[in-house]
Parts: structure tokens; C-alpha cells; sequence
């Protein structure tokens, strides 16, 4: 069982408004991924009932992207949810902020060289507010995103990226401010998340970040996705099924 969160020592905004119900936490899902198997999570309706990789630390480039209240319309523009999968959403990510109604690009980060290959994202306060939808980590993802360090995540979204594999820590403003100041000064200085000792690093410098009790013992165990977990207990459950003789 995994602990239970802090929720007075973060900042995570809830996304749940009247009249409009809350998606379980265990909602169905297209596919299920295995970071240990695979370089991306799987496409399609199909599912990989491997072993879930422990997610200790996370590090590469990484790349600003100012604002706050950045929500999930933003991230992943409706019109590109009419897909039957996930495949190819990474190109579509921050569209509409990116791109021109011709197709060329905007003044964006994403769309400077500079910042290309970068495999975390730093954003201010609450990041990925609105829509609940799953399409907007899957996108994160599939652009090459690993991590997000932000000033504080919509609560759906950040529970969202935890299942698949996707580390959400939480900064204060001002360590924010001096870390996108170095992105921006440097941008091939390498960003490091250490889930373990709950630090992030680059350079010389060391800030401390904070995530769910809940969601970090999820990534450094490798159980952080559920039904992954059930879908590797299947014999145990054919077994209890016999058992019970509903089989």
C-alpha cells in the first residue's frame, strides 16, 4: 500500500468543478506502459503486463516554459483528440502557442534550436489546470518530456503523469526563477530530478523539491501504475477466480 501524501506541504491545485464528475483513479485506459520495455509507452489498445521500471532520478537538458495557469488546452489543443491512439501527439504539443494558422512557427521555446532535445520541462504555477484529459501527458510524453518541475500541477494532471511514468516535483518560485534563469543562460546545462533524496541539480547548484508521498513511492518502487500491476497478477487472480468458482 502506498503512503499517503502531505497535502499541506505541496501545492496541488484540484480540478474538480460542480456538476462535472471527477474520473476515478483507476479510470480505464487505452494501453499501459512499461518504461523498463519499451523507449516510449505503447500505442494502441494493446497493453505490456511487464515489469514497471523504478524511477530514481531523471536527468537531461531541460527548457522553460513560461506562464501560469498553463492548462491541458494549451498543452494539447482539443481538435487533436479525435485520435484512436496515442501515437503522434508529441508533435502536436503546445500547438496553437507554437504555430501559425499557415504553420509556421510562433515565438515560442519549443520552437528555438537551442532548446531542442530537451527532456524536462519547467513551468510556473499551476500547470496543466482544466480539462482532465490524459492526451495532454501522452503528449508531454511523446515529445520527449521525462519530467516537470513547476511552482504547483492541477491535481488530475499530476496523478496523470504519475501512471505513466512522467515525475511532476514541485519548486518554489524563486528556485524556479534561478533555474530557468540558467536554462535560459545555458541551455545545455544537464537539470537533474533525484526522486530519492527529493533534490533537483545543475551546475554547481542543489534545490530542494517536494511530490506526493503517494507518487514518490509509486516511481522509486516501480508501482506506479495500477493496473500494469494487476495485469502482472494475473495468475493470482485466474487462481482466486477458481478458487471462488467463478472460473
Amino acid at each position: 500500500m502506498l503512503k499517503t501524501g502531505k497535502s499541506d506541504s505541496i501545492r496541488l491545485y484540484p480540478t474538480k468543478k460542480a456538476g462535472v464528475r471527477r474520473p476515478s483513479t483507476l479510470h480505464t485506459r487505452m494501453h499501459r506502459i512499461s518504461l523498463a520495455s519499451c523507449p516510449a509507452p505503447s500505442c494502441g489498445y494493446g497493453v505490456v503486463p511487464m515489469a514497471l521500471a523504478k524511477i530514481t532520478q531523471v536527468s537531461g537538458r531541460a527548457v522553460f516554459i513560461p506562464g501560469a495557469d498553463i492548462d491541458t488546452d494549451r498543452i494539447i489543443p482539443a481538435r487533436f483528440m479525435k485520435c484512436v491512439t496515442f501515437d503522434g501527439l508529441g508533435e502536436f504539443a503546445f500547438y496553437d502557442v507554437r504555430k501559425n494558422e499557415d504553420g509556421t512557427d510562433k515565438p515560442h521555446p519549443l520552437n528555438e534550436e537551442r532548446f531542442k532535445g530537451a527532456s524536462i520541462l519547467v513551468a510556473n504555477s499551476n500547470f496543466g489546470c482544466g480539462s482532465s484529459r490524459e492526451h495532454a501527458p501522452q503528449a508531454l510524453y511523446r515529445y520527449g518530456f521525462r519530467a516537470v518541475i513547476a511552482e504547483s500541477f492541477a491535481e488530475i494532471f499530476f496523478g496523470n503523469c504519475t501512471t505513466l511514468g512522467i515525475p511532476c516535483v514541485i519548486a518554489t518560485t524563486e528556485d524556479v526563477k534561478d533555474l530557468a534563469a540558467a536554462i535560459n543562460a545555458d541551455p545545455t546545462i544537464e537539470v537533474g530530478v533525484d526522486l530519492v533524496n527529493e533534490r533537483v541539480t545543475y551546475g554547481d547548484k542543489s534545490i530542494p523539491v517536494t511530490s506526493t508521498a503517494s507518487a514518490r513511492d509509486a516511481l522509486i518502487t516501480g508501482h506506479w501504475d495500477a493496473i500494469a500491476e494487476l495485469l502482472e497478477g494475473k495468475e493470482a487472480v485466474d487462481a482466486k477466480m477458481k478458487e471462488l468458482g467463478w472460473a
